[in-house]
């Protein structure tokens, strides 16, 4: 037996695997911001799920042009990847994808021919994107032009276990760069691209899934995430639903634009007003779970109601980014370093097929006195009662 061996020849059979952590340091174990003991390297918990991701957007004010970015560090599975994808009115999707070994250092955020910069933090971010097989290039600078924005922290459960425990903060800005892919190209400029940024980390279901023992229920997820920008100021709402509607995660927030990004007041969590609730209604598309138009209601504090109307315009597949990607999903080993590209036709996709579900639509918005425009994300997987879904993926009726 192992305290046998131990005993007769002072060996431990398991020492190559059971031994104090290796050294681990960062660039950023040199600033006083630690929050546990170890290096900032090492998470504050040993779930498999725990991931640090990044994630913009920019859009057109005419909404006939879309593009996307993100990339997330998975400490636990020792993953790096990153996504590019663009799409406009009419034309195909393009896609690039990039995935390999996490660096030991933090600030390296790069994949192959795809990097993110951080100019200068909360303020101004760069993408770029070399040139590669895919046949997608930028280069994207990202100003802010309001606080960052945190959400309330997202616990859902799953029986006993956390299916998700996440933070997550946006600020929205305006763009500038360039852009090419296998159908043209296009510039970009701060007076007509605007996007929104969203940095999130904590724990969620990525890459190869973990057996757990016992089988649990059905899968069921409603999520509905609308960050809208005004004249002068920005909504935000935030919906994860259970499948008889319950609110499991429900947000509200209006918070201050400003003309230019040093014009955001130091005082980051002071900007924000947070509702007291919000309330959603979405009419689909008969035969999908895509939404044909939509409402939001946003309840203050002193129950005045500010319901808004989106109109979505441009369809943007979130597969292009990894998620629920067949081949190139988030947070799955691939090797030391794998890229790769795709273009698809999205008038020409089955709405229905579980990589196709979730998607985001540049949306026109409108109170009834003011003008917006934005986004629309939604994921609806599973039983919905509200909307009539009974089974893992039927549609509208």
């Amino acid at each position: 037996c192992w305290s046998c061996h131990t005993l007769a020849h002072g060996k431990n059979p398991m020492a190559a695997f059971w031994k104090m952590r290796d050294p681990m340091l960062n660039l950023f174990d040199d600033y006083p911001i630690h929050q546990t003991p170890e290096p900032l390297a090492y998470p504050g918990t040993s779930d498999p799920n725990f991931y640090d991701r990044s994630w913009f957007n920019g859009y057109n004010q005419d909404a006939s042009c879309y593009f996307s970015f993100g990339m997330a560090v998975y400490p636990h599975r020792g993953i790096i990847d990153g996504a590019f994808s663009v799409v406009e009115a009419g034309g195909r999707q393009h896609c690039f994808y990039g995935s390999g070994r996490a660096p030991q250092e933090r600030t390296n955020t790069s994949v192959g021919p795809l990097r993110l910069e951080i100019i200068e933090p909360l303020r101004r971010a760069r993408i770029i994107l070399d040139e590669n097989d895919s046949g997608l290039a930028c280069d994207l600078t990202f100003s802010a032009r309001t606080s960052a924005i945190e959400e309330a922290r997202q616990t859902i459960w799953i029986g006993t276990r956390r299916f998700m425990d996440a933070t997550r903060f946006d600020q929205f800005g305006r763009w500038t760069g360039t852009v090419s892919h296998p159908d043209g190209e296009f510039k970009v400029n701060e007076e007509s691209w605007l996007g929104t940024k969203d940095r999130s980390w904590g724990i969620r279901r990525v890459g190869e899934r973990v057996p757990l023992g016992a089988p649990g229920p059905s899968p069921s997820l409603f999520f509905l995430w609308a960050p809208l920008i005004w004249e002068d100021h920005i909504t935000h709402a935030i919906f994860f639903d259970g499948p008889e509607g319950e609110a499991l995660a429900r947000e509200g927030l209006v918070s201050p634009l400003y003309a230019s990004e040093a014009d955001i007041p130091d005082e980051l969590d002071l900007t924000a007003t947070r509702m007291a609730t919000a309330v959603h209604r979405v009419d689909y598309h008969p035969e999908t779970r895509l939404a044909a138009r939509a409402a939001l209601d946003l309840i203050d504090l002193y129950g005045q109601v500010r319901t808004i109307e989106l109109e979505p315009q441009l369809r943007f597949q979130m597969k292009g980014l990894g998620y629920g990607h067949q081949e190139w999903g988030q947070g799955v080993w691939k090797g030391e370093l794998a890229l790769g590209g795709e273009s698809f036709d999205p008038a020409g996709l089955d709405l229905l097929a579980p990589d196709n579900v979730h998607v985001q639509q540049v949306v026109v918005a409108s109170d009834g006195q003011h003008q917006g425009i934005g986004v629309l994300e939604q994921l609806v997987f599973g039983p919905y009662g509200p909307a009539g879904f009974r089974s893992l993926l039927d549609g509208a009726r």
